[in-house]
């Protein structure tokens, strides 16, 4: 399954700085550069309630958005980069790219794991190690995610990469990378502690006596 395209609002912003994006900031906006088809990176003001809005449906990285600048013909792009406060829910600054409807791109698109591994349900414990997969196809075919079905996994069983159907698009990860793995169940740390015990206390049992033995 693709992604269906999106659309924002922007205007071109002509001031810079770090007190100019802190004012762009404190007025509701928030500012941002697109990249790409032109000689130089264009600096735009969003609306950041708008761009939320958007975020909270979308899977940024691979959504191609039609970007409308200043009341023009949308310009299909995609994000590149969203900064965020380190500790506040709050955006910074956005990166878009421009792309072109006829020119392969490279994308990560997320993997999802699907249904519980049988092994899971024998006791062991699923690592998930490769979330993204990198892929190259025209816009319109970026897929929105690979689901993967890993309920047949039982324990010490992996899945990798050529386990996933590119869908008709190109995957360049490599076909030996392992997305997810099922694991033995550990000792839990309160069992592991008590079996240490035990094995101490045996072997002083088994040690011989530094005490002389008495007629």
């Amino acid at each position: 399954m693709t992604n269906e395209s999106a659309r924002l609002t922007a205007r071109t912003r002509t001031s810079s700085g770090t007190g100019a994006a802190r004012q762009l900031r404190r007025s509701g906006q928030l500012p941002a550069v697109v990249y790409g088809r032109r000689d130089e990176a264009e600096s735009l003001a969003l609306d950041t309630r708008e761009l939320s809005r958007l975020l909270s449906r979308i899977h940024a990285a691979t959504t191609v958005i039609d970007l409308e600048v200043d009341g023009g013909e949308p310009r299909p792009v995609l994000i590149r980069e969203i900064q965020r406060h380190p500790y506040r829910p709050q955006l910074l600054h956005v990166d878009f790219l421009e792309i072109r409807s006829d020119v392969k791109i490279r994308v990560p698109v997320p993997v999802h794991l699907r249904e519980t591994p049988a092994g899971v349900e024998m006791g062991g414990m699923l690592q998930f190690l490769r979330h993204e997969l990198e892929v190259e196809c025209l816009p319109n075919e970026i897929p929105a995610g690979f689901d993967v079905d890993v309920s047949g996994l039982g324990i010490g069983d992996s899945l990798h990469v050529s386990d996933v159907d590119p869908g008709g698009v190109v995957i360049l990860d490599d076909e030996t990378v392992t997305i997810c793995t099922v694991v033995p169940p550990t000792v839990a740390e309160g069992e592991e502690d008590e079996a240490v015990a035990e094995e101490v206390e045996g072997a002083e049992a088994a040690a011989p006596s530094d005490e002389p033995e008495q007629n």
